[in-house]
């Protein structure tokens, strides 16, 4: 009986670590999505590029509640509690008439009294190096620095990617700012045979 059992747990062991080696040779060998993206060697897909966002305040970005405390409005700062809403396009080159690949559209939430510091959510829709659809973030916001933003989810060709978007301040001088978004994505093996709405 226990000759019996063991050979069935040793029978069960084999077939799942053959099953395993199966799954992932088929990950591996699945078609990407994209002739744009790279295989990074472990069954996923990388995808990095760069685009600008061009702000211009009160034409495509503007203060919808006012802050209770702390810095006043500037260029740079908003009070504490300031609601601010945005739709600004998003362009190949830092020159804000270079061709538009995509907008970004969202909201932040000033959340320190010095009015540098906010909470922002947004939606970046893109039209890019044969790359449609959406990723969505959310993160913290450093007006004048770097700021990394976790990737949530995404739409279309970006459905199933996660990664990061990295912000920085190119121009924040004049009514219409300017940040660089570096976005690095990656897909996991899984996403060739995850659903996706049609």
């Amino acid at each position: 009986m226990a000759t019996n059992t063991r050979s069935a747990s040793l029978l069960l062991c084999l077939i799942a670590i053959v099953l395993h080696f199966q799954l992932f040779s088929l990950a591996a060998a699945a078609p990407s999505r994209s002739n744009k993206t790279r295989d990074d060697g472990h069954g996923g897909r990388t995808l990095s590029f760069t685009l600008y966002q061009q702000e211009t305040i009160n034409k495509t970005a503007y203060m919808v509640v006012d802050g209770v405390a702390g810095a006043g409005v500037s260029q740079t700062t908003t009070p504490f509690g300031t609601v601010y809403v945005f739709r600004d396009n998003l362009t190949m080159h830092a020159d804000r008439a270079s061709p538009v690949a995509g907008v970004a559209e969202g909201t932040s939430i000033t959340t320190s009294l010095d009015g540098l510091l906010s909470l922002s959510m947004a939606k970046i829709t893109i039209h890019h190096q044969g790359h449609r659809g959406s990723v969505s973030i959310l993160g913290g916001t450093y007006n004048i620095g770097p700021s990394d933003y976790p990737v949530v989810g995404g739409t279309g060709d970006f459905a199933y990617a996660v990664g990061y978007v990295r912000s920085s301040p190119v121009n924040l001088r004049g009514s219409t700012v300017t940040y660089k978004f570096e976005l690095q994505l990656y897909w996991p093996p899984y996403a060739p045979y995850a659903p996706t709405p049609q």
